[in-house]
């Protein structure tokens, strides 16, 4: 016995699609009818129904119309490597969501919206410091020398620098019981700067700058922060200022 062709109706009422939504895929070539009647009624086979229902499952899985339109002239093994791949754009995008709504439950409840989880994530060092001179220097020539530098390195030497420059912050950290002025602690404070200046050029009007960031930028306090039981933050600020000032 012949199947029998769905019509637009029929099509809606199994899938929920709108009849605007099927003409517009079918206008775009995504989505064509397996027949036209005389009279230009679309008409679609039991087994079209199966490759619109694979499109509108790609579109909840935030593909975009274009995407999907490459993405069903592959095989079924070349669409699960994609799916694989989304898939985990999705689990970082739900973990991101979650961030989201613990943040909106801190807010509601009366937080301070500059406390909130969602700005205090503790980014990567090299994060951190792209972030600060974006922060802080802009469009300066500070900045700019700071990102031509990065440019000119290696990967694996952004990492050696970077992977320095957190060490010197766990050492500094280890003297939080000492006077910011100390001789130990402002050898460290010198070791930053040696590092900090294979980056740009520091004056002193920028290192306070960067003290002020440490001491007051959320983001910045709760990363190093991470490093000891002290306010690190704080005492950078002070070590930093001292070694300004003296």
């Amino acid at each position: 016995m012949k199947k029998p062709l769905l019509a637009v109706k029929d099509i809606v009422q199994i899938t929920g699609i709108t009849g605007r939504t099927l003409h517009y895929y079918d206008r775009i070539h995504l989505f064509k009818p397996t027949h036209l009647t005389e009279k230009g009624y679309r008409l679609y086979d039991r087994s079209s129904l199966e490759k619109l229902q694979t499109i509108l499952f790609l579109k909840e899985l935030d593909f975009s119309l274009k995407e999907i339109a490459d993405i069903v002239k592959l095989t079924k093994q070349e669409q699960k490597q994609i799916l694989k791949k989304q898939r985990q754009t999705l689990l970082s995008r739900k973990q991101r969501l979650e961030t989201i709504m613990v943040a909106l439950e801190e807010y509601v409840s009366g937080n301070d919206i500059s406390n909130l989880q969602i700005f205090n994530s503790s980014l990567p060092l090299k994060e951190q410091y792209a972030n600060e001179a974006r922060f802080i220097y802009g469009e300066t020539e500070a900045y700019k020398e700071f990102n031509e530098t990065l440019e000119k390195l290696s990967p694996d030497d952004k990492e050696k620098r970077f992977q320095s420059m957190e060490e010197i912050f766990k050492q500094i950290a280890s003297c939080v019981d000492q006077d910011p002025s100390s001789d130990e602690v402002q050898q460290l404070i010198e070791e930053w700067k040696k590092n900090l200046m294979q980056f740009m050029t520091c004056d002193a009007e920028l290192l306070a700058c960067i003290a002020n960031t440490y001491k007051f930028d959320a983001r910045f306090k709760n990363y190093f922060n991470q490093y000891s039981n002290e306010d690190l933050a704080d005492f950078l600020y002070s070590a930093i200022m001292h070694n300004i000032n003296r």
